[in-house]
């Protein structure tokens, strides 16, 4: 099998993983998946054991790029800041210490704070396109508004969100798709442009806090008022560009995949004329949304020691891939697990936001824009239905963005 082969086969498991995830949760003990290179964790059960045991299952290898970089790309790259440990990529003392100031910056007080700049924004971006009768929801919308979000939350000058959006992408699209040498070279220079852009704010934070996001983690993770030296500067950009990328990609990807099971299925739009019917559904279909088939599908963690997990023996060192997307559909949580149905109840005890230690800091602002985004859509475009005009949505071939690549819409 050839190269374009694998990552040809790899792509359709990403568009449609649900067949594998229901082989693996049958199936007695792990499934070894050759194209993730990675024992898959798809039960509910062994989900929620792998994440509730992060000293045995570590957070290291978490965003391990798909794709090997090329000496060119390797060679920009140098010209930016990072990578260094974050977040979603740290154990123990080390991921509290990133997760104290997420947890402050996205505290309710600080969500019910953007939510009127959240709602303004939104608005704005429907009377771009209301009266032209169809749109591509996904270009329109559902990529624009959580930057504009948390861009604000961060504090970047709205000026800057446009090209801090595009640079995340390109930091995504540089790690985890198929490029030539010369793509992946663009892309590079991207994502250093991306990561200057955010050193201008880390050092001008340093010197003149304000109540934002940025100012708060400056704070945090460089105590002081001292100049910040070359390393602090390092892991700020760092930490903060996965801040960006999280707070846009998945809630991006959220909106657009909520909208497509409401609009489509075997039933034609019945769970939005449900919805339209009954607004105080709206935050069940956001949760039924999140829970049917979430954004980020899977993450890795690699084992510290020897373990046995589901009767699977895995030694020190043995990548696992665990499948938020399967765990949300396991037959022996929820009835009808693989249905899309807005009336479901229960749906709160799901795993897309994560679970334990790494539960996602921003799950209550992406449930937010999902919620405000059905209120503003019910009510300015009642009649929304998908375009026959146009093929049926396709998605992309991530797991860490699970998405229609586009949703065109008429009403």
């Amino acid at each position: 099998m050839t190269w374009h082969d694998d990552q040809a086969r790899r792509d359709e498991l990403y568009r449609d993983p649900y067949p594998l995830y229901d082989r693996a949760r049958r199936a007695e003990g792990l499934t070894y998946v050759p194209e993730f290179d990675a024992w898959l964790v798809a039960r509910d059960r062994d989900v929620r054991e792998v994440l509730l045991r992060a000293e045995d299952f570590s957070s290291a290898n978490s965003l391990l790029p798909d794709m090997p970089l090329s000496e060119a790309a390797l060679g920009v790259l140098p010209r930016g800041f990072g990578p260094r440990p974050t977040v979603v990529s740290s154990d123990g003392a080390a991921h509290r210490r990133h997760r104290a100031p997420l947890n402050r910056g996205l505290s309710a007080t600080r969500v019910a704070a953007l939510l009127p700049y959240a709602r303004a924004c939104a608005q704005e971006l429907v009377d771009g396109f209301a009266a032209d009768g169809s749109a591509d929801l996904v270009e329109a919308y559902a990529r624009r508004l959580p930057g504009m979000v948390v861009g604000r939350l961060i504090g970047l000058d709205p000026a800057d969100v446009p090209a801090a959006v595009h640079g995340g992408y390109r930091a995504e699209e540089l790690l985890f798709r198929p490029l030539s040498p010369q793509g992946q070279v663009a892309a590079a220079e991207d994502v250093v442009a991306l990561q200057h852009l955010l050193d201008g704010y880390v050092r001008d934070r340093r010197a003149r806090p304000r109540d934002d996001m940025c100012s708060t983690m400056v704070a945090a993770l460089a105590p002081g008022d001292g100049e910040l030296t070359l390393e602090q500067r390092h892991e700020l950009v760092t930490s903060l560009q996965n801040l960006l990328i999280a707070g846009f990609l998945t809630t991006s990807a959220l909106i657009g995949t909520m909208l497509l099971h409401l609009l489509g299925g075997e039933d034609e739009g019945r769970q939005w004329r449900l919805l339209r019917a009954d607004p105080s559904l709206v935050p069940a279909a956001a949760e039924e949304a999140v829970r049917h088939d979430t954004a980020i599908q899977a993450f890795r963690r690699i084992t510290t020691r020897p373990v046995t997990l589901a009767g699977t023996k895995l030694p020190a060192g043995a990548a696992v891939l665990v499948a938020y997307g399967s765990a949300n559909r396991d037959e022996e949580r929820y009835e009808r697990a693989a249905e899309f149905d807005i009336t479901r109840s229960g749906n709160r005890q799901h795993v897309a936001f994560g679970h334990g230690p790494h539960g996602c800091p921003g799950s209550q602002l992406a449930r937010e824009q999902m919620r405000l985004t059905l209120d503003l859509f019910i009510r300015r475009m009642p009649e929304l239905r998908l375009d026959p005009q146009h093929p049926a949505p396709r998605m992309r071939p991530t797991l860490i963005h699970r998405s229609p690549q586009a949703l065109y819409v008429t009403w």
